[in-house]
């Protein structure tokens, strides 16, 4: 198993009213897109959100996030969600529209 097949159910469950977001196979694990841009994903068991760097550093102090350090490097504008992280469907639709806002601001 790439990425967690359950959580990537209860994302497409959220998203499923924005015609905008596709779907690509991406670092191992599922991306989801809106207009193209990347906004969140799964690698493993935990939720990927794009954040933007200039939230980055506050994204990261809330509970169960860690910088994405899929590479050697961090980065910067991407964290991981922990599984305890995203457990309700309020709180995880909570982190999928930011990661969704994020990407809605950036010019096409």
């Amino acid at each position: 198993m790439a990425y967690d097949e359950k959580l990537a159910d209860r994302v497409r469950k959220s998203l499923k009213s924005n015609k905008h977001i596709t779907e690509k196979k991406m670092f191992g694990g599922i991306a989801f897109l809106l207009n193209g841009k990347m906004s969140c994903g799964i690698i493993k068991n935990d939720l990927v959100v794009r954040t933007g760097p200039e939230y980055y550093e506050k994204v990261l102090t809330k509970p169960h996030t860690r910088p994405m350090d899929f590479t050697v490097n961090p980065m910067k504008g991407f964290v991981y969600v922990g599984p305890d992280g995203c457990k309700t469907e309020k709180i995880l639709s909570e982190w999928l529209n930011s990661g969704i806002n994020y990407v809605a601001s950036l010019k096409q």
